[in-house]
C-alpha cells in the first residue's frame, strides 16, 4: 500500500511546547520499537527554552541515499525515504554527514543506520504518525492541505529550502508567517541561521494593594518586573 497523496505531513515550530510526547510515542512504532526517531532540540538554548522537533523530511532527491556506497537507502513510490536495509547498510556513516536536517542516526552497536520513516506501517493506511497522534499542541500534524489552512490561517506550509547553492524539496511541509512567504517562496536556511530574534517587551498589569495591608499579604512584594 501507498501514503495517500492528498494527506501530508506539517511541522510547526512555533507550537512546540518540549513536552517530548513525540519522543516517547515514536519508541512505540512498530518498525523501531523501543527506540526513538525524532529529536528534539533546542534553538538557543542560552536564551531561550524555544524548541523544535526534528523529523525526516523525506526529500525528493534524497541526499542521503545519493551518497550511499551500498545502495541502502530507498525512497518509495509515494515519497517516504526508508531507513537503512539491513542487508545492504554498511555502516559508513555517509548519509548523517550529508544529510541537510541532521535527522540520519547511525547505531553502531548494530551496524545500521535508522532514522524516521513517517511510520510507514500506518501512514500508508491512512493512518497518522505515532508522533502526530498525541501532539498536545499539533506543532506535528497530519493531514489535508485544507485541514491545516483551516487550523493556520496565519501560516502557509512551504517544502522547499535553500542551503546555500542547494534547493532541497520535501515530502514534509513547515509552518511559516504567511507574510514571509510574499518574498520569497523558499525558505533560506543558511540565511535564516544568521538571523537574531526580534526583541520583545512583555507588559504586566500590576495589582494595587492598599497601604493598609500588612504586606506578607501581597505575594509580588518582592517581586521586580
Amino acid at each position: 500500500m501507498a501514503k495517500p497523496d492528498y494527506l501530508h505531513f506539517f511541522i510547526d515550530p512555533n507550537r512546540c511546547i518540549g513536552c517530548q510526547a513525540c519522543l516517547q510515542a515514536c519508541t512505540e512504532c512498530d518498525t523501531h520499537r523501543g527506540e526513538s526517531m525524532i529529536h528534539l532540540e533546542y534553538v538557543n538554548r542560552s536564551e531561550s527554552v524555544q524548541t523544535v522537533p526534528v523529523v525526516c523530511m523525506h526529500c525528493d532527491q534524497p541526499t542521503c541515499a545519493e551518497v550511499c556506497p551500498a545502495d541502502a537507502i530507498k525512497r518509495t513510490g509515494d515519497g517516504v525515504v526508508q531507513s537503512a536495509r539491513k542487508p545492504r547498510c554498511i555502516a559508513c556513516g555517509n548519509c548523517v554527514v550529508a544529510c541537510p536536517f541532521g535527522v540520519p542516526e547511525l547505531y553502531e552497536d548494530r551496524q545500521i543506520m535508522m532514522k524516521c520513516d513517517m511510520c510507514y506501517d500506518r501512514t500508508s493506511v491512512g493512518k497518522k504518525p505515532m508522533c502526530a497522534t498525541v501532539c498536545p499542541s499539533q506543532a506535528l500534524f497530519f493531514g489535508t492541505r485544507e485541514q491545516i489552512d483551516q487550523l493556520r490561517p496565519l501560516s502557509t506550509p512551504v517544502n522547499t529550502f535553500q542551503f546555500g547553492q542547494q534547493t532541497i524539496t520535501t515530502q514534509v511541509h513547515v509552518m511559516v508567517p504567511r507574510k514571509l512567504t510574499t518574498a520569497a517562496l523558499h525558505l533560506d536556511v543558511t540565511s535564516a541561521m544568521d538571523e537574531r530574534p526580534r526583541s520583545r517587551a512583555v507588559s504586566l498589569k500590576v495589582v494595587s494593594v492598599p497601604d493598609s495591608a500588612p504586606a506578607e499579604s501581597d505575594p509580588f512584594a518582592e517581586v521586580e518586573v
